[in-house]
């Protein structure tokens, strides 16, 4: 990790030389700052002539009255070496703009992340701690297939965000899964950008609803660590629109989200943070975008060029790049309406913020009840995969043995900034004991014997992280413990059932690898897989792997020799309460895959080109897969994953019926499409249910099929039937023509199919649009200089 730190210092550095910054003595111990920022240079101006900002019709008197060293102060945050927050309300916070107090423009703060809020639990002089919650990662809420749900852990988090003094969290993030290895997946939500997209609305919402900001990231194509300060994403328009940009799209349109951070990566040639294109005729020109944005932290190579792109405020900031922006004003290279642009998209929130209100934060918000949200999420989004013989739920009676380390170390979630200072986290082991199941307590304490030696090695020790204890802690990864047959047969005779935990961790910073011990299961824990499983088998007793994990694993090669699988993903704080609650049927199992696990990563259409070219330090990658990423690709080319996209059991069973639309199949400005869900089995439950749509063929290559709506049943009791009906217009249905720049709807029947999963289709209906409908004309915007070699079905 060390010289990963190192690798990222050499990194900021360059960065630094590119934009004039210097970097010397920077800490990444945040809520720790330098020096304060040097006042604004300023004429003498008598304080009772000065307007003061006191709301948005203020703003614009409020920008004719700053000088050109306070817009420039303005449009470069703080929270770094030289960029002091005056009055710090907690520490921990990453950043946020400068006061300017003559003008009565207050500083307001910023912090992480998407798993929950992230400051410093622990503050210099004081006894009190400050933990927040730890919410279920992005990927396990977008497989609740709940926008309920998910609005309610925003509303949770936001009310977090506004107790604790902060203005702006600096999540959702939304990124697609391009590609299964790439290191911060889990703080994404999908491969899907109509999921990822309505999940970012309904957390956004939520985190709003309190009156604080939400900040959408990282705009945009940005899908991998990997040298992600310079590598140069080469992406075609149409991947771009349909995919890349889509879920964006959708989420500035449906919650209006106050910030938008562009990202580290360059888009076809352009810095992200640098592209008018991407940032000012895309965002708020296509899509009518009214909110602020900020650069990612250290994003981008010249600051003046960020003005001029729609770049709204540089993020963390230091003192150099508001002298450099001044100084192009004065020279005429910027001109000055660009800049007031900026500030006025900034003023525009903070007239709205909680500091600006002067709101008196209790430093105490409702944790318990937040904790009940978190666990209600973890368990919603919670994956069965494999349920043979109704081995799960667990018998009241069942004594159960525990295999695997992480039955101790579970992982709540990812690191970086998207890990949370909590004050808990629930083992799965404690989860099942509250539960009141009784475990084989032997094994347990040779588990934790175990661990507890190995923490005191030098190589396993527990350690702040080197971006500093707010960003969690560096938790090596501790070898699966050997246990031999006649151990495990030992433990067989003395319990019930064999529970078997898989534990996986990533970060910000590294990608994944396709070796053992990360997408690869080790060696150690497939012969625990084995050996656990046959000691069982021969005794007429059930084993059960669960999955405690921010992404795909290798699975075919070990699946058939259990019975269960149940995937936890990364729960949060609540995890081992969770995993109880659905291992036991206290809650039916109803989350579903928003991602697709391949047989071998092989599989994945971007193995070829990820993380780019050369391999060995990569500074350009192609998206030759084009439009066809995750389940669209399988689909279309009839690769057959280990779980399709969509795809969870449950305890009960649910029938799908009279599956139709209206308006005669014949498609005006929108169809409706009706399905009934019945639940036929024996207890209560709730189906995800999703509505894919295969067009034809014409001008535009399409995938097989798409998802275009999806929905969820209430809780559903055995014989109950719920009619869910589903909305589609022309823009769900329309794809994007990069000749004509034009989202057309092309004429042809169209088939819906509503189903379980994107391979379990429970009924059909068609469709027929008699001519080319075209929906929207756009910009002709983010052309890729470099020719790409496109996987086409042709």
């Amino acid at each position: 990790m060390l010289k990963k730190m190192r690798k990222r210092r050499r990194q900021l550095t360059s960065i630094a030389l590119a934009t004039g910054i210097a970097l010397s003595g920077l800490s990444f111990q945040t809520g720790v700052f330098a020096a304060e920022q040097g006042a604004p240079k300023t004429e003498q101006i008598n304080q009772n002539e000065v307007p003061q900002l006191v709301d948005k019709a203020s703003i614009d008197a409020v920008i004719a009255a700053m000088t050109v060293e306070e817009k420039a102060k303005l449009v470069v945050g703080v929270g770094m070496p030289g960029m002091t927050i005056p009055k710090l309300p907690v520490q921990g916070a990453v950043g946020g703009t400068p006061a300017i107090e003559r003008l009565g423009i207050p500083a307001m703060y910023y912090a992480d992340g998407p798993a929950g809020l992230r400051i410093s639990p622990t503050r210099p002089g004081e006894s009190k701690t400050y933990y927040t919650t730890a919410f279920p990662i992005a990927t396990s809420l977008a497989s609740t297939w709940d926008t309920n749900v998910v609005n309610k852990v925003g509303q949770a988090q936001g009310n977090e965000v506004k107790e604790y003094g902060v203005d702006v969290l600096l999540a959702p993030a939304l990124n697609l899964h391009r590609n299964i290895l790439t290191g911060r997946n889990f703080e994404y939500f999908s491969e899907d950008p109509l999921i990822s997209g309505k999940m970012t609305a309904a957390l956004v919402n939520g985190v709003q609803s309190n009156g604080v900001g939400a900040t959408i990231k990282h705009y945009a194509a940005n899908n991998q660590e990997t040298n992600r300060f310079t590598i140069d994403t080469i992406v075609s328009e149409r991947a771009l629109r349909e995919l890349y940009l889509k879920g964006f799209e959708i989420a500035v349109k449906e919650s209006h989200p106050k910030a938008v951070m562009s990202s580290y990566n360059l888009l076809n040639g352009t810095p992200a943070s640098q592209n008018s294109e991407l940032l000012t005729t895309v965002l708020r020109g296509d899509w009518g975008y009214d909110g602020y944005v900020m650069t990612d932290w250290f994003a981008g190579t010249d600051p003046v060029a960020q003005m001029r792109a729609g770049n709204d405020q540089i993020m963390p900031g230091f003192p150099q790049s508001s002298e450099r922006i001044a100084n192009a004003v004065k020279d005429g290279s910027l001109d000055e309406k660009l800049l007031d642009r900026n500030v006025k998209n900034i003023l525009n929130f903070v007239v709205e913020s909680p500091s600006f209100k002067n709101y008196n934060h209790s430093d105490n918000p409702d944790l318990q009840a937040h904790a009940a949200v978190a666990r209600q999420a973890a368990a919603d989004g919670m994956v069965l995969l494999k349920n043979d013989q109704k081995a799960l739920p667990l018998k009241k009676e069942n004594k159960v043995a525990l295999f695997g380390t992480a039955q101790i170390e579970t992982v709540k979630g990812g690191t970086g900034s998207g890990d949370v200072n909590a004050a808990y986290t629930v083992s799965i082991i404690d989860g099942l004991k509250h539960a009141g199941y009784s475990l084989h307590e032997d094994l347990v304490n040779q588990y934790s014997n175990y661990i507890s030696v190995l923490r005191q090695m030098e190589q396993y020790k527990i350690k702040p992280s080197p971006w500093g204890e707010d960003f969690g802690k560096e938790i090596p990864v501790i070898p699966e413990m050997v246990l031999d047959t006649n151990q495990i047969k030992t433990i067989e005779d003395e319990s019930d059932i064999g529970v078997i935990v898989i534990g996986r961790n990533s970060g910000e910073g590294v990608d994944r690898q396709n070796v053992k011990g990360d997408y690869l299961l080790t060696d150690t824990e497939k012969a625990m897989i084995q050996n656990v499983s046959k000691a069982y088998h021969d005794a007429g007793k059930k084993v059960a792997v669960v999955l405690n994990i921010g992404g795909p694993v290798e699975i075919a090669s070990w699946r058939d020799q259990v019975d269960s699988i149940l995937l936890a993903w990364q729960p949060g704080q609540e995890a081992g309460d969770a995993v109880a609650d659905v291992l036991t049927g206290a809650v039916n199992p109803s989350g579903k895959l928003a991602t697709t696990f391949p047989v071998k990563y092989e599989d994945v259409p971007s193995s070829e080109n990820f993380p780019g070219t050369p391999a060995e330090n990569p500074t350009q990658v192609v998206y030759e897969e084009d439009i066809y990423v995750g389940y669209r690709y399988y689909s279309t080319f009839d690769v057959k994953p280990a779980y399709e996209f969509g795809y969870g059991l449950s305890y009960t069973n649910f029938d799908y019926s009279n599956i139709r639309v209206n308006q005669g199949g014949k498609f005006k400005d929108q169809i409706t499409v009706f399905a009934n869900i019945k639940n036929i089995g024996k207890v209560s439950g709730k189906e995800a249910v999703q509505a894919y749509v295969s067009a034809p063929d014409g001008k535009l290559e399409k995938p097989e099929i798409e998802l275009k709506a999806f929905g969820k049943t209430k809780e559903l009791k055995p014989n109950q039937t719920e009619l869910l009906k589903f909305e589609l217009n022309a823009k769900d249905l329309a794809s994007f023509d990069e000749e004509k720049n034009q989202w057309i709807v092309e004429k042809g029947v169209y088939t819906v199919k509503v189903g379980a999963s994107s391979e379990n289709i429970k009924g059909t209906a068609t469709f027929k649009v008699d001519k080319d409908i075209i929906v929207e004309e756009v910009s002709n915007s983010l052309v890729p200089e470099v020719e790409i070699d496109r996987l086409t079905k042709k």
